[in-house]
């Protein structure tokens, strides 16, 4: 198993000790927090909402979260392991570095829009826990390098890419792909000229690219 599975496990079962009974109540929880925010969205939200419609009394919701904060974040939590695991299974793949770094940014993306584009009250949520969660956040962004940083530094290795630092390359390639990736820039960069997902992807495909030495 690799760094990248490892660190998601460890993620998923940092609670070791909790049962499965209990497991599943926080699962309810989540659950019925995700349609809250979805429906009514996250600042109108309160734990006691979530409670009365799981016929729970306050204080027995945060028995296993305790804030409003921490479900934000494990909803956003099941969004963030389902990208990360759909990149890790096509860094994975044996096939050329650039036609799996073009399907992690592209998966990447439509993920992020199908959840995120035209939603404004999801977009809330992301909000919140960028200014209540930003740690959480900045270990997301983590991950998703780490996929990118061993894609391209695979793609150097192979002679498919330039010679160039695999870090120095992700954080171009993060930063290039930002309005793609960002769930309020996708819906709010729509209507601003710019290229597709496709055409940014391929720029930076090309700019990858090892070109032969000039004599």
């Amino acid at each position: 198993m690799d760094q990248f599975r490892t660190a998601l496990l460890e993620n998923e079962h940092s609670g070791q000790a909790v049962n499965q009974p209990e497991r599943d109540t926080r699962q309810i929880i989540v659950d019925t927090a995700e349609r809250f925010f979805r429906d009514i969205g996250y600042q109108k939200t309160t734990v006691a909402d979530i409670a009365k419609s799981l016929r729970m009394s306050p204080a027995n919701v945060y028995r296993f979260f305790d804030s409003k904060k921490a479900i934000n974040e494990a909803v956003l939590e099941r969004y963030k392991r389902e990208q990360e695991e759909a990149i890790i299974a096509i860094a994975d793949q044996d096939r050329p570095a650039a036609d799996r770094l073009r399907d992690i940014l592209i998966t990447s993306f439509r993920l992020n829009a199908a959840r995120f584009a035209g939603h404004a009250r999801m977009q809330e949520m992301v909000c919140a826990a960028m200014e209540e969660s930003w740690d959480a956040i900045l270990a997301h962004i983590e991950r998703f390098d780490a996929v990118l940083r061993r894609v391209v530094a695979d793609g150097t290795a192979r002679g498919e890419f330039r010679a160039i630092e695999p870090a120095h390359a992700t954080g171009c390639i993060r930063t290039a792909m930002i309005r793609f990736m960002h769930p309020l820039l996708i819906s709010q960069c729509e209507c601003i000229p710019g290229p597709s997902a496709e055409e940014m992807v391929a720029f930076i495909l090309s700019s990858l690219e090892a070109r032969p030495e000039r004599s």
